[in-house]
């Protein structure tokens, strides 16, 4: 083992701290450069609102009902989801099956496809005229296009990805032998993965939930392609956003802020499970 230089050596004899190397200005520039592109717009629309008048315009009937619906839509998909998503997400992680791997690429697809383009794929399917809306009008008198449901069901589709990846990576990290065990004393498939296996992978449920919740709350291209833009109907509170900001610049703003604040309390909320701090 080497001792310290005297060169090494604090004040007191102690050895000092190595000084930290300056980050590259080739590295911090670009950075920064990015970081300002990020938090820019979200500062301009704090500096833009109309704070005296702020309590007033969120009490006004439109963004009221717009916001109203936005709640109800987002966490019936979100329960939509759940209901679906979870058994998905369990048969993806735990059972093999010729093609998984091409049906868990299919399950992410509306992650990157353009959000119109499900509007429209939903309306070829779903729609009056649809592979499938034919026979829901005709044998149950169900339309799902421009009503509040085809809101749930667009907010659904883009939606559900985050929740199953989410379930998804839980079930892949929870320790089988808990199940294993389970089963040899006899319990059921279904006993174990309600008694065991769910409540083992329970915070990435609720992490895949809230994302959720979060991406039907702020959807906008399917919605308005599949459902329209009706008021009190399917006028969510991004296509609020979207009209206000054509007549009333300021009630716009304050939609905005509304989601930005839902946002950020998303974020917080799940900043233990995917941001890490030194």
């Amino acid at each position: 083992m080497t001792t310290p230089t005297p060169l090494d050596r604090g004040p007191a004899g102690r050895p000092a701290a190595r000084r930290k190397a300056r980050p590259p200005w080739m590295l911090v520039v670009p950075a920064l450069a990015g970081l300002a592109f990020l938090v820019l717009p979200l500062a301009g629309l704090l500096v833009r609102a109309p704070w005296p008048t702020l309590l007033v315009r969120l009490a006004e009937p439109q963004v009221l009902e717009a916001l109203r619906l936005s709640l109800v839509t987002a966490t019936v998909a979100t329960a939509v989801c759940l209901v679906l998503g979870v058994p998905l997400a369990w048969l993806l992680a735990r059972v093999s099956f010729p093609g998984r791997r091409l049906v868990r690429a299919l399950v992410t697809v509306p992650l990157v496809l353009p959000p119109v383009v499900g509007g429209v794929a939903l309306l070829l399917v779903l729609g009056r005229r649809g592979l499938a809306g034919q026979w829901l009008e005709a044998t149950f008198g169900i339309t799902l296009p421009f009503t509040t449901a085809g809101v749930i069901v667009a907010e659904a589709f883009v939606a559900m990805p985050f929740l199953v990846i989410s379930v998804e990576g839980a079930l892949r990290g929870a320790d089988q032998r808990f199940e294993e065990a389970a089963a040899t004393l006899g319990a059921s498939r279904w006993t174990v993965f309600r008694r065991v296996t769910l409540p083992m992978v329970l915070p990435g449920v609720v992490a895949g939930a809230v994302l959720c919740w979060a991406r039907a709350l702020g959807e906008f291209g399917a919605t308005i392609t599949f459902a329209g833009n009706f008021p009190g109907t399917t006028r969510t509170m991004p296509l609020a956003v979207y009209l206000a900001l054509e007549t009333e610049p300021e009630a716009a703003i304050v939609l905005s802020l509304v989601l930005l604040a839902v946002s950020v309390i998303i974020l917080a909320s799940l900043r233990d499970r995917w941001v890490t701090t030194p």
